[in-house]
């Protein structure tokens, strides 16, 4: 895996909550911070008719089942077809 220096400037309260964590703490907060902002974004782009339930799980990197349990947390209706069925049944 490639990997870069990143260099970020953060309030002195989190600094001092993050003085003793790891390297891995790091990226850990970062994948997964990123993972559900991505699918925060689509959501509210899918909420907003801007694109469709398919288009909006593809570009967040989900199947539409697992964007379906982020939507209904959220409470949004998303649509249940064909292949969210055989996703949940599988």
């Amino acid at each position: 895996m490639l990997t870069e220096t990143l260099t970020l400037i953060v309030p002195a309260s989190l600094r001092q909550e993050l003085d003793s964590a790891s390297q891995e703490f790091f990226v850990e907060v970062l994948e997964r911070g990123l993972y559900y902002m991505r699918i925060e974004r689509v959501l509210e782009r899918y909420a907003r008719g801007g694109m469709s339930f398919g288009a909006a799980a593809h570009q967040a990197g989900v199947s539409q089942s697992e964007l379906a349990r982020f939507a209904y947390a959220q409470g949004l209706e998303p649509p249940f077809g064909a292949e969210t069925l055989a996703e949940e049944l599988a």
